[in-house]
């Protein structure tokens, strides 16, 4: 039996999550591989540990993380402080690997169950990473609370409570039929019963926008289906296989299995099975599909198309629409946001600018209530982090260009009024050598110049019209950037063309080794509200959004001869920042 190794690692907040490491017994591969394996709820690396005899993978290096909140790791038990939390600690854990044990991420199998698959299902979909191949085994997309209304009843305890704790139902003798397991996981300390309410509630939203995009998720995915399972259920299961991007998917179910799928008494055939599917994806590579013409054709495309069609006259939907557009115009009068957003469009740099400063401002106490509302819509508070996030990766670039001893000359190819960019290098220690912001529109360029001045940054900063879109404009800039920030526009333009372009032109532009932050919105839970009520700053003229997932945006920005380094999600999955640098 290989023995493990107690090793630890830290996650973006400083926690020290604990995890197991057992070497291959045999190094018959070249490059190194690895299995890395993510647990249930409840439980911890430990009781996957018996995975790595009984997987007949002697060359590969096997993993198990205990999650914050479980096992030997910190915190309390059953706990994170959030979902998306989690899911990042997924992508530390990875990026921990790579760089401390030398395995490359593609040469890298997950195998998770359970929660740790729905965790592993959403950063599949969030960070479309590029490992070897998923094997997700009874992914709890939906968990049986065999209580009427549980969910909305949590919900409305926890808004009024604040985070709580609640205990498993679950018994051995539900997950399992191997006698020795299930008294093993009696008498085990480190499983714990609790779960908070933080971590439920975010569990089911996560799976609900996973299971509805799971076309965004393009790695090779083998997923194992108990079919006698009491805990989750098996719809869910389905609807993600049959959605799943993947080119190359397998769905099994296995009769008579309880949940603990890869701990059940009978469990050696579905272990045969997922040993076959991993040294197939190593011998036979699966063709990376190319996203580069998906503004053409697929999910998105017709999403968008469908969004921007009209809908039948006096049908349920166009007369909900039609009151929600007036409702909207009801609110013009009396809220300062949603007055601006009709005069200058709801995406316009001035309407972000507003965001941005988060001051509700309306007619008297019920304008300011109605402004307040607005301001709180989930989209607005993904953008206000998206703003944090593309402040934590321009400092992680100047930093690392400090580090260099190179100049920083920074670009901001479509800037708004250049708040955002113009507040996080406000409160740098050392300021950039320069800053040049750009932007179409002439009131933004006037009103980001006063705000320059505003900052007292007029001797290194100034702001220009320029288009985001011309090639030959933005390679000519001078002085060459060390570092191009694109920050929400892409997002507002479907043509992959008129984005190629743009970072083409920027790639001609950056010195070899400089940086590129960018955006991207693969999620939105408003679409159709935006679609159908709100106007853009192109003449009023409806504000379709075609979604970009993470996996085509990454090859959007590789193709220009980027290479993406870390990013950056909302806990919403809503919007991404990521963090790029220039290759020849």
């Amino acid at each position: 039996m290989r023995q493990a190794q107690a090793l630890h690692f830290p996650t973006h907040d400083g926690v020290e999550l604990h995890y197991g490491h057992w070497p291959a017994t045999r190094n018959e591969h070249q490059p190194r591989r690895a299995v890395v394996m993510f647990h249930r709820g409840h439980e911890h690396g430990g009781r996957m540990a018996h995975l790595v005899d009984e997987l007949d993978l002697p060359g590969y290096d096997f993993f198990a993380w205990d999650a914050r909140g479980h096992g030997h790791s910190p915190g309390a038990r059953g706990d994170s402080p959030g979902f998306a939390t989690s899911v990042r600690d997924v992508q530390t854990f990875i990026e921990h690997i790579q760089a401390h044990h030398g395995i490359a991420e593609q040469d890298l199998v997950v195998l998770a169950q359970s929660v740790g698959a729905v965790l592993i299902a959403t950063w599949a979909h969030d960070y479309a990473p590029k490992v070897r191949c998923l094997v997700l085994a009874s992914p709890a997309f939906k968990v049986k609370l065999y209580v009427p209304f549980a969910r909305p009843g949590l919900k409305l305890l926890k808004a009024w409570r604040g985070n709580f704790f609640v205990n498993s139902y679950v018994k051995p003798g539900l997950l399992t039929h191997d006698a020795e397991r299930a008294v093993s996981y009696k008498a085990d300390p480190l499983i714990s019963r609790p779960i908070s309410v933080t971590m439920l509630l975010g569990l089911y939203e996560a799976a609900d926008r996973v299971v509805a995009d799971a076309q965004a998720i393009q790695v090779p995915t083998q997923l194992l289906v108990s079919g006698a399972d009491f805990v989750v259920e098996r719809k869910p299961q389905e609807r993600f296989f049959e959605r799943l991007g993947s080119a190359r998917k397998e769905m099994h179910i296995l009769p008579g299995f309880f949940h603990d799928t890869l701990g059940e008494r009978d469990r050696a055939h579905a272990l045969r099975r997922i040993e076959r599917f991993v040294e197939h994806c190593f011998s036979h590579p699966a063709a990376v599909p190319s996203l580069l013409d998906a503004d053409k054709t697929g999910a998105s495309c017709a999403e968008a198309e469908s969004l921007a069609a009209p809908l039948p006259r006096h049908s349920p939907r166009e007369l909900y629409w039609r009151a929600t557009r007036a409702g909207l115009r009801l609110g013009k009068g009396l809220s300062a946001g949603v007055k601006l957003g009709f005069d200058t469009g709801f995406d316009s740099g001035s309407t972000l600018d507003y965001v941005y400063r988060n001051q509700p401002t309306g007619k008297g106490t019920l304008g300011r209530l109605v402004d307040r509302n607005y301001l709180d819509a989930i989209g607005w508070r993904g953008i206000r982090q998206r703003k944090l996030h593309v402040e934590e990766l321009l400092r992680l670039a100047i930093a690392r260009l400090r580090e260099q001893q190179r100049p920083v000359h920074i670009v901001d190819i479509a800037a708004g009024h250049g708040r955002y960019i113009l507040e996080a290098l406000q409160a740098l220690e050392q300021l950039p050598d320069s800053i040049l912001l750009r932007d179409y529109s002439e009131l933004n360029v006037q009103q980001g110049s006063a705000l320059i001045v505003e900052k007292g940054l007029a001797e290194i900063a100034r702001f220009v019209q320029g288009d985001a879109f011309d090639r030959h404009s933005l390679a000519s800039l001078d002085p060459r950037p060390t570092l191009a920030v694109v920050s929400g526009l892409y997002e507002l333009f479907p043509s992959n063309a008129l984005v190629g372009e743009s970072l083409a032109g920027l790639a001609d532009a950056v010195e070899d080794g400089g940086y590129l932050v960018y955006t991207g919105q693969p999620w939105h839970p408003q679409l159709e509200m935006i679609a159908r009520a709100l106007t853009s700053h192109r003449g009023g003229e409806a504000w379709v959004m075609r979604r970009r997932s993470q996996a085509e945006m990454d090859q959007l920005v590789e193709a220009a001869g980027f290479r993406k380094l870390a990013q950056r999600i909302d806990e919403w999955g809503i919007f991404s920042v990521s963090l790029a640098q220039r290759v020849r």
